[in-house]
């Protein structure tokens, strides 16, 4: 059994570079201690503890179709819409080892799964 570390996304609403190009499709990596404890020595999230989450995702976002670096000032201008969906895959893949979800149908019962780094594409 191998360990899943890297998990692709795409973003429901994408980053928008300076020349107006859009990206939305990515992969973020499981994060290690150091990720979620080297940004506390940063002055900004000692200025504003939500500052943290930037810093965790320029750390744990390696890639951003066409970017050629995932920097803090990337985060910064993503929509929030695609931060809270950064947010629910983080937890989800460090929390959990997966990005998948089992569901049932409220109505029908039925049995689901959805893969919450494919949901953005929708």
């Amino acid at each position: 059994m191998t360990l899943q570390t890297e998990y692709e996304f795409t973003l429901p609403q994408g980053y928008v570079d300076p020349e107006g190009n859009l990206h939305r499709t990515g992969i973020m990596r499981l994060a290690t201690a150091m990720d979620e404890i080297a940004p506390l020595r940063d002055h900004r999230v000692q200025a504003n503890q939500a500052y943290l989450i930037i810093l965790l995702f320029s750390r744990v976002i390696t890639r951003l179709e066409g970017v050629p670096e995932v920097t803090p000032e990337v985060i910064e201008n993503l929509f929030a819409a695609d931060l809270t969906y950064l947010q629910a895959l983080y937890r989800r893949i460090n929390e959990n080892g997966s990005s998948r979800l089992k569901l049932s149908c409220p109505q029908c019962q039925a049995n689901v799964e959805v893969d919450l780094a494919q949901v953005g594409e929708l």
